[in-house]
């Protein structure tokens, strides 16, 4: 969901391109953080282009909520199927 937000806004507005000089930061932001992308954008843009301490807790969230979502997906893979016994009975 936040690589859609993020195409979006990128594509209808010039809400990212007021806060990086670049579009180089906001694709390699879609292709391996894109809720920190968005976060950092948001953090700008709430503290008048300074660092707020709402804009830190924003930022810091983000990119745990990204590399938690990297491990929980790498972890799932990992794990393949497990079979579902119920009192002896296979069901899944």
């Amino acid at each position: 969901m936040p690589r859609i937000v993020l195409a979006l806004i990128w594509l209808f507005s010039d809400y990212l391109d007021t806060v990086y000089q670049t579009k180089l930061w906001p694709m390699l932001g879609f292709l391996f953080l894109p809720l920190t992308t968005l976060a950092y954008a948001f953090a700008m843009h709430f503290g008048a282009m300074q660092w707020t301490p709402i804009g830190i807790v924003a930022v810091v969230t983000a990119v745990l909520v990204d590399l938690g979502l990297f491990h929980t997906g790498r972890s799932a893979r990992g794990r393949g199927a497990k079979a579902i016994t119920v009192k002896g009975v296979k069901v899944g």
